[in-house]
């Protein structure tokens, strides 16, 4: 198989399109101040578009290679005293087909018509404020990161939107306060500026204000300079945001048993942010809400060597979080369980970026106890405080950083961690990345816990080095990772340690004419150690990546693999897969992921057969009405004895969502989930339980003016089975909350 994959890579090139050079970005756009009033309507006949500058050069380059697209879409651009805004007109032949169905913020994604507009406003051609607006006038907000291209949505910006859908298509304007964009202290400005508009029909059409090379590693790089933009205000700017919210919780000693209701959870909170200077914004909080309003994605967590990862959404951690965004994750926040107060500092000076935040936890989270083979987890019922500082530093398209976190626990024990990191870019086709950090730990003294705490000092290192290099035809991107035994990241998502890792992926892309726009074979190797030159983990992994009609995006690889489990190495075969398309309106996205072949029995260290099946949809019978259904099932076979299988365990969830938004504020949301795991207590070496089960319901009323103007009224209730494999109710809950921003 491998050397198929081989062959197949050598003979890509005479399939692939012959290397065409891209057209240059657009000359700079220079901005006149708006001539008169401008109203959020959806209406682009105000007078003060009248002078505005315009953008009228697109250029399709998903499906088409930087060509002309087929349908016309105009920007146009201006700013006064206190606002930036962009109007867009996006002409469509036939407007009965634009995909607009009334969604929650931030859910403005590739299955519908949408515009986001990219803004660099610090002009270092490395990360860019996004903010996108649905042909109905709905948001959706983030960072892009260029450095590594992730596109973060869990930032939120005040910002303005208003569309309407017309009988040529669909327009919409956007008007951003100057006190939400970043920039630096300079007359004039310079800014970058990108456009893009997704245009999802036969296939998706990407098109975008700037072309984008087939091969590039970058985005924000390309963006169309802005100049002109004078006399932009100083002043500051306040937001003093409030909460109170309410908990009544009532659980059951067993499954059955009558619920005992508890005192009424009361919490009242404070966030303030002052933006002194556009540059700079100072955040800090008291008793602040980080409830999970948005239940976590369903993951099955039944024979898994690691730690599962899930995104952070709570507002305090999210000014400037690209800036915690390094090639090792040292800085999770969701380690800062239950903050009592914070405070922190973000700004730019110069070509030097920053942040800084104290904390105090106040505990009751988890603490990741990492290894060469896996994790697992102690309790972290204990207060400390946590600070955590970032600089950046940059070079034309590079740039170096320093990080520092520090947890200082109650009692004794500490964990500090300090290093540089830094990128080299000395084009848009190569990408240098490294980091190295150096942690002193002390642990606290809780043998009773965890053995590993006995106040023992460690003291290790973690590096990590990598190169991206893609043109348009032949990418690699190769790393390599070392890190000590006793490397200790308890602010950081690091659930591996004591380690020596080499990782290659290397793939030809070529695009053809037809069903499919894109195809990309690859091979995937991987080899690790432990400190002593003991083999980890070794892989071959040859794939195919597809992308066509419909959004049709596929990936199918073959595993060959071999990794230590215990004192075993284990080798397995396995075959994956993940395959998706966007078919229509109304049914927006489906498809399915897993694997079939071997897999690793962790708890009994044996090889055994089985797969995984994760099936996911999308259905919207009306544009109010969204369901989303997703159901994940994995199961393992081992021998009971020579030649006789018998199925070790079978997890399954199954989550079903259903949202009704009466408009871009308000929406009604139901969600149902079970989870269910079956095990033959007989093929295991400990004691575990033969059937384990739960339901989760809960009902949530949402109403926002914007992102921290809401009010929640919520319902939760919890299921487990009780002596008679019934599931009986264990906890109720009733929730509301309610907050608003006051701005100055």
């Amino acid at each position: 198989m491998a050397r198929l994959a081989f062959l197949l890579l050598a003979g890509l090139p005479m399939l692939a399109a012959a290397e065409e050079p891209a057209p240059p970005v657009p000359p700079p756009l220079p901005l006149h101040r708006a001539p008169g009033p401008i109203v959020v309507d959806g209406d682009l006949s105000d007078p003060g578009w009248k002078a505005a500058a315009v953008i009228d050069t697109f250029f399709e380059t998903v499906f088409g290679d930087n060509r002309a697209p087929e349908v016309e879409t105009v920007a146009w651009v201006t700013y006064d005293d206190r606002y930036f805004y962009v109007a867009v007109r996006c002409d469509d032949p036939e407007p009965r087909k634009i995909r607009a169905p009334y969604v929650d913020r931030d859910n403005v994604i590739g299955t519908d018509d949408n515009v986001a507009i990219f803004l660099d406003t610090r002009n270092d051609r490395r990360s860019a404020q996004e903010f996108r607006v649905s042909p109905r006038g709905i948001q959706g907000d983030a960072m892009f990161n260029d450095a590594n291209g992730n596109e973060d949505f869990s930032p939120d910006f005040y910002y303005s939107t208003a569309a309407r859908i017309t009988e040529a298509g669909w327009q919409a304007e956007v008007r951003i306060p100057l006190s939400s964009l970043r920039y630096p202290k300079a007359d004039p400005q310079k800014w970058g500026i990108i456009v893009w508009r997704n245009y999802p029909r036969e296939f998706r059409y990407a098109i975008y204000s700037s072309p984008q090379p087939r091969g590039s590693t970058c985005l924000v790089c390309r963006a169309r300079e802005l100049t002109g933009i004078t006399g932009l205000s100083s002043s500051s700017h306040l937001v003093v945001a409030p909460y109170v919210s309410a908990q009544d919780v009532a659980r059951a000693d067993e499954p059955g048993r009558p619920l005992r209701r508890g005192p009424t959870d009361k919490n009242v909170g404070l966030d303030v942010k002052w933006n002194p200077s556009a540059s700079t914004a100072l955040d800090a909080t008291v008793n602040p809400d980080f409830s999970q309003v948005e239940a976590d994605v369903a993951q099955i967590a039944v024979n898994n060597r690691f730690a599962l990862f899930f995104p952070e959404k709570r507002p305090f951690f999210l000014e400037g979080v690209d800036l915690f965004d390094t090639p090792i994750q040292a800085v999770y926040t969701r380690t800062i369980t239950s903050p009592g107060w914070g405070a922190r500092t973000t700004g730019k000076l110069g070509s030097s970026s920053y942040t800084a935040l104290l904390t105090r936890d106040r505990g009751g989270g988890s603490v990741i106890l990492p290894g060469p083979t896996g994790s697992d987890f102690a309790p972290q019922d204990f207060s400390s405080v946590v600070g955590i500082a970032r600089v950046r530093r940059d070079f034309g398209g590079s740039f170096v950083g320093l990080l520092y976190t520090g947890r200082e626990n109650e009692g004794a024990g500490h964990n500090r961690v300090f290093g540089p990191d830094a990128q080299w870019r000395p084009n848009d086709k190569e990408t240098v990345a490294g980091q190295l950090l150096v942690s002193d730990t002390i642990t606290p003294r809780r043998v009773e816990v965890t053995p590993q705490w006995d106040g023992r000092g460690l003291t290790s290192h973690a590096l990590e080095t990598s190169w991206n290099h893609s043109t348009r035809g032949i990418d690699w991107f190769t790393r390599y990772r070392d890190f000590g035994d006793g490397f200790r990241a308890d602010q950081g998502f690091v659930p591996q340690v004591g380690y020596r890792e080499g990782f290659l992926n290397a793939g030809y892309k070529f695009f053809p004419r037809g069903s499919l726009s894109f195809v990309r074979p690859f091979l995937n190797a991987e080899q690790a150690s432990d400190r002593r030159g003991g083999l980890i983990t070794r892989q071959a992994e040859p794939g195919l990546f597809l992308f066509g009609r419909h959004n049709l995006q596929a990936q199918l690889q073959v595993l060959f693999h071999r990794e230590r489990t215990a004192d075993r190495l284990l080798s397995t075969t396995r075959f994956t897969y993940l395959a998706q398309v966007d078919p229509s309106r109304r049914f927006t996205r489906v498809g399915a992921s897993g694997f079939l072949g071997q897999a690793v029995d962790l708890v009994n260290v044996r090889v055994g057969r089985g797969g995984s099946v994760t099936a996911f949809a999308t259905v919207r019978p009306t544009d109010h009405l969204t369901l989303d259904a997703n159901g994940a099932v994995s199961w393992l076979d081992v021998d009971r004895e020579p030649g006789r299988r018998a199925r070790l365990f079978t997890a399954q969830v199954q989550r079903l969502k259903a949202t009704y938004n009466f408009d871009a504020r308000t929406f009604l949301r139901l969600i149902g989930q079970y989870v269910s795991t079956r095990r033959d207590p007989s093929l295991y070496l400990v004691s575990v339980p033969g059937h384990s089960a739960g339901f989760s319901g809960s009902a949530l009323f949402s109403y926002r003016v914007n992102w921290q103007t809401a009010l929640f009224l919520g319902y939760g209730d919890e299921r487990a089975l009780d002596e008679r494999e019934q599931l009986a109710r264990t906890e109720r809950q009733l929730f509301v909350k309610l907050s608003y921003a006051f701005q100055r």
